[in-house]
């Protein structure tokens, strides 16, 4: 399979195997394609240890760069999962959430890697696209939530 013309690349310390191979179980469309020994010596590791790993996430192609401690993960890149009712927004941050993340605001966590994801039903950001009022109200309702309530969204819509 040929390389895709873009990717995203995800700096990980050291665990970029385990982190993709959880994405991989947890998430539909996900894998890892490739795991890659680094051929030499580098800044954070020895050669013959894991350097990069090919994975997907819901079909979108990603590298994970086990880089070292030298750069810190931030909320300015997440990835945001759709999800289409209460039951898989569930599962998901709890999959996150359960494995040795941590909860945010507004349908945000972060798993235990750093990875910072949004877990955001459809209703809400069809609710934000309506625009107007409803737009309003839906934003209002989310700002109080951690992870987000769809049956509190729906009402929010409905005002």
């Amino acid at each position: 399979m040929a390389t895709p013309k873009n990717m995203i690349c995800v700096w990980y310390d050291k665990d970029a195997e385990a982190a993709a191979r959880f994405y991989a179980k947890t998430f539909p469309d996900s894998a890892v394609s490739a795991v890659h020994l680094a051929p030499g010596d580098y800044p954070s590791g020895k050669e013959g240890q894991v350097l990069t790993v090919e994975f997907t996430v819901c079909g979108i192609p990603c590298i994970g760069l086990n880089g070292g401690d030298v750069f810190k993960h931030s909320e300015a890149f997440s990835f945001q999962i759709a999800t289409d009712n209460q039951e898989e927004t569930d599962r998901y941050w709890n999959a996150i959430v359960g494995n040795g993340g941590e909860e945010s605001m507004c349908g945000w966590c972060r798993d235990k890697w750093g990875i910072n994801w949004q877990i955001t039903p459809r209703v809400l950001t069809d609710g934000m696209a309506a625009g107007g009022a409803e737009a309003k109200r839906v934003f209002a309702a989310m700002m109080e939530m951690g992870k987000i309530d769809v049956a509190k969204i729906e009402a929010a819509r409905r005002g």
